[in-house]
């Protein structure tokens, strides 16, 4: 049952989660009806319900012949755990960054999990001061979109690169060719430079996701080269005619097609 996997997540013991789900069928009920209810030994049960009684999951009333218990509704129970977790989160946030001092070690770090990845990408655009530059997929774009658009009302340039179907209407914007992008592997790749300061490269190869960062000014100097140099092609091909495009090499035509094709279909 995923309700008893996420009251575990949540700090609950099997029986604890087990005495509450069972309470929320079927309330008032004795210790002994919650013992059978929830299939956990008698011995067990009031110690459970001792500790849901701390945690404020369950109320009580002494009767003449035994103590009834029912659930604390759950909207209620939930919204002051989240207000604790919120106000517990903001003192630990508080009280970690008072340690953590941001060095610059230009070292080339390696982590994986794309929601940690993505977590690390917002934390870069939340604190950029002049400039992002991107390469992102759609689903990239959809999960960073809000610090993005933030990033952008504080006056930050926003360049970026993307390879899928969306489209970001600030800063210099282009589309990659998808042939192009999944001969190059940007297809499902992000990159993320701030302030030419630290550049985050992540993708789903060979096996599973996971980024690169760092604050290697040469490293960052190519991730960002990278981005605007795009842009600059992307930006000048659009103005090239096809008659221009039909003077230059074969092999350059060729590429320059590829991409001037994708500017005109849109």
């Amino acid at each position: 049952m995923e309700a008893l996997s996420d009251l575990d997540a949540i700090g609950f013991t099997e029986y604890e989660a087990k005495v509450y789900l069972a309470l929320l069928k079927d309330h008032p009920a004795t210790g002994y009806q919650l013992s059978k209810q929830a299939g956990i030994p008698r011995s067990m049960v009031y110690e459970a319900l001792g500790r849901l009684d701390v945690r404020g999951a369950v109320l009580k009333t002494e009767e003449a012949k035994a103590t009834l218990y029912r659930p604390m509704p759950p909207d209620a129970f939930l919204d002051r755990l989240a207000a604790e977790h919120q106000r517990r989160m903001g003192t630990l946030r508080h009280e970690l960054n008072t340690l953590y001092t941001a060095r610059d070690e230009g070292h080339l770090w390696s982590f994986s999990g794309e929601e940690t990845v993505l977590s690390y990408a917002r934390e870069m655009l939340v604190h950029a001061k002049y400039e992002v530059m991107l390469v992102l997929t759609d689903d990239n774009l959809t999960q960073l979109y809000p610090v993005i658009m933030d990033a952008h009302r504080r006056g930050v340039a926003i360049g970026a690169l993307l390879t899928g179907e969306r489209t970001l209407d600030i800063g210099q914007v282009a589309h990659h060719p998808p042939r192009e992008s999944q001969l190059h592997k940007l297809s499902e790749s992000m990159v993320v430079v701030v302030d030419e300061q630290e550049v985050l490269i992540a993708s789903p190869y060979p096996t599973h996701y996971s980024a690169t960062v760092t604050t290697n000014s040469n490293m960052v100097q190519i991730g960002r080269q990278f981005v605007w140099m795009e842009l600059f092609t992307h930006r000048i091909f659009s103005q090239l005619s096809p008659d221009v495009i039909e003077k230059l090499a074969p092999e350059d035509r060729q590429t320059l097609v590829s991409v001037t094709a994708s500017l005109w279909n849109k």
